[in-house]
């Protein structure tokens, strides 16, 4: 994940990419069993995103991680942690299912798999009774780049190598109840010197072991200057639980 530490050592030296040393931690390999890599492919472009097993048979994203043109695959591939966990993968065939209100489609989005899959537990999804609130601290997760351009730029989205282990961060909520873009619902968090980056949208944001929120987009262009944008789980409860038949 490009949960990224400024390394100011490098400034200057005018490389290409310049390898950053890493914000965040392997994730524990009895957590996050149900992070699910998403990729889509066309056959000269392969891009990479996250999401998570909420129930057997759908995937809780972000709405940026499906590509519609002509051409394209889109691939769920579960059990990606721990690495030898023992990996399966599925072609999304049903179209997604994305939030839409008074015609505008919002951030996140639920694909549904062919086959259930039985032998992973699904993430938790929130208690919302008790929304997240400023200073509280949640846990992201991915498998996006961990490297920037020469000016310390994000890099585009298209796949990175993989890393050898899933990528932890702790950030710190820095605003809530926000509205991005299409009136998306999301709220911010930040940690000094870390960050997430292209390839990691779609992930869990998690809290006391169930996910708040799905990791949206990466602040800018440049890592570690602005806040990442996170959508609210919350604010979408009664729909994701509607969507996926769950009481």
């Amino acid at each position: 994940m490009a949960l990224l530490k400024v390394l100011l050592l490098l400034l200057g030296l005018g490389v290409s990419r310049q390898k950053r040393i890493i914000g965040g931690q392997n994730c524990d390999d009895g957590e996050r069993l149900h992070h699910v890599r998403l990729e889509s492919s066309n056959g000269d472009e392969r891009i990479r995103c996250g999401g998570s097993l909420i129930h057997p048979q759908w995937i809780l994203t972000s709405a940026q991680c499906w590509k519609s043109e002509p051409g394209w695959t889109n691939t769920a591939i579960l059990k990606v942690h721990p690495r030898t966990a023992g990996q399966q993968s599925q072609v999304i065939q049903d179209i997604p299912v994305t939030y839409t209100h008074n015609g505008l489609q919002h951030g996140i989005m639920l694909l549904k798999l062919q086959t259930p899959v039985t032998d992973v537990r699904p993430a938790q999804l929130p208690d919302c009774r008790r929304e997240l609130r400023r200073g509280d601290t949640v846990n992201l997760a991915g498998e996006g780049e961990m490297t920037t351009g020469p000016n310390n730029e994000r890099f585009s989205t298209e796949m990175v190598n993989i890393a050898p282990h899933l990528q932890c961060v702790n950030m710190k909520v820095v605003a809530v109840s926000q509205l991005h873009q299409t009136f998306t619902r999301v709220f911010l968090a930040s940690e000094p010197s870390k960050d997430i980056c292209h390839g990691d949208s779609g992930g869990a944001a998690m809290h006391n072991g169930k996910i708040y929120g799905v990791i949206y987009a990466a602040g800018a262009n440049y890592v570690c200057q602005k806040p990442t944008v996170i959508l609210d789980v919350c604010k979408y409860l009664w729909w994701i639980k509607q969507t996926i038949g769950f009481k």
